[in-house]
């Protein structure tokens, strides 16, 4: 058996890792162009494919046999071959919907705010209609309701579901609408997976409002598409299993604490030990701009942090990094939105005996710096590591906590 993943882009794609969870089948990817996708549904060639943007429509068209809800929702994202026929179905709204069940989302008698209009809001809509949504409202750049008045229009929404790849990756730290604008607004999901919380989940958080990411509707659609492929019925808990594997891979693992306190050693063990690259943000600061030291002395600390928060960012938005950060990195608010999109963040704690400071300009009165920062650190942080004997123990921690 033969199967994979038809689209226009796919580098970003974690499919592959996905059904390897299902099944021991072979599954490769297929970047196409429209007239090469066509040639590849009609072909046969394969026993089955996912179909993702932007052939979901193409595939429908293309189906001599569509299952009821792909036939509802009018769009294709699975296609098998039966009987000398293409069938085609749509797992995305199964998926859809195991995504607001795993988030705690309730749409039953709900105002429900789609934003997008494309293929994934067409899911969105059908999911809503089974779920007893009370009303739904799609917002597009174009259409009735958009950017500019939905403000106005859908003040009162209660649910708010992005559809649009607003926020993924590479273009991390954006929303598609101001999220405190919608006073009644009790749940949020948006269907971007990478970063795992993005500019919307994090302002949900914020606003104490519940959220759901992606991942959960990525790893749930594989797995009804996995059902069709080997026609039988996997247990649901590898949906489970599935997440987990593709959110171990996307995250980072990052690591806070007071200058000296040995971040970069240990963080070199960890990454060494999980093959995974290691980056030093202030050794990327280096490289761009000159040693730190010579910065803050030169230009003043506010000078050096604006040039810090730009650099995390720009770290922080790639995946499967061990991050060592500089002791003050926790002085900038907006630095927590970019560390903790895509990652777990540990603060490595030692003694502030022990710290170093030769060379380290803010690190004169230790002390204070500590009483300063300590807040903050704890703020940012989601483990507290121990560091006041041997590193690779400190590192030990680290790794047993990432992989349980």
């Amino acid at each position: 058996m033969k199967f994979g993943l038809l689209g226009e882009t796919l580098r970003h794609s974690f499919s592959k890792q996905i059904h390897s969870v299902f099944g021991d089948y072979e599954y490769e990817y297929y970047e196409k162009s429209r007239e090469e996708a066509e040639k590849l549904i009609k072909s046969r060639a394969l026993s089955g494919m996912n179909v993702t943007i932007p052939y979901k429509e193409l595939a429908y068209s293309l189906c001599d046999e569509l299952s009821d809800t792909a036939r509802e929702a009018g769009c294709v994202n699975t296609v098998i071959y039966r009987d000398g026929k293409i069938h085609g179905d749509n797992t995305d709204v199964f998926g859809f919907m195991y995504m607001l069940s795993r988030g705690g989302v309730s749409l039953s008698g709900k105002s429900v705010l789609i934003l997008g209009s494309g293929g994934t809001s067409k899911t969105a809509r059908l999911a809503a209609r089974r779920l007893g949504a009370k009303s739904m409202t799609v917002v597009s750049r174009r259409g009735e309701v958009n950017y500019e008045n939905v403000y106005d229009i859908c003040r009162d929404a209660e649910v708010i579901i992005n559809t649009t790849p607003v926020g993924m990756y590479p273009n991390v730290g954006v929303s598609a609408i101001d999220l405190s604008r919608f006073p009644k607004c009790v749940a949020v999901a948006d269907v971007v997976y990478n970063p795992q919380r993005t500019k919307l989940l994090q302002d949900a958080e914020a606003l104490h409002i519940p959220h759901v990411g992606g991942l959960y509707m990525l790893a749930a659609q594989g797995h009804r598409a996995a059902d069709t492929f080997l026609d039988e019925k996997l247990p649901e808990a590898l949906i489970e299993e599935a997440v987990k594997s593709v959110s171990r891979s996307l995250s980072n693992i990052i690591l806070i604490g007071m200058p000296g306190s040995g971040k970069s050693t240990v963080g070199k063990l960890v990454a060494k030990a999980l093959s995974r690259r290691f980056v030093d943000t202030d050794e990327e600061i280096e490289k761009r701009f000159g040693a730190p030291g010579a910065i803050i002395t030169e230009q003043g600390e506010d000078a050096f942090r604006e040039i810090e928060k730009q650099v995390v960012a720009d770290v922080a938005k790639e995946s499967g990094l061990v991050i060592a950060t500089g002791g003050g990195v926790v002085e900038r608010e907006e630095n927590y939105r970019s560390l903790s999109q895509n990652g777990t963040v540990y603060l490595i704690e030692r003694d502030i005996t022990a710290l170093a400071t030769d060379g380290r300009p803010l690190s004169k009165d230790i002390s204070a710096l500590w009483e300063r920062r300590r807040e903050k650190y704890l703020r940012f942080a989601d483990v507290k590591i121990e560091n006041n004997e041997d590193v690779s123990e400190a590192a030990e921690k680290i790794i047993k906590s990432f992989t349980k």
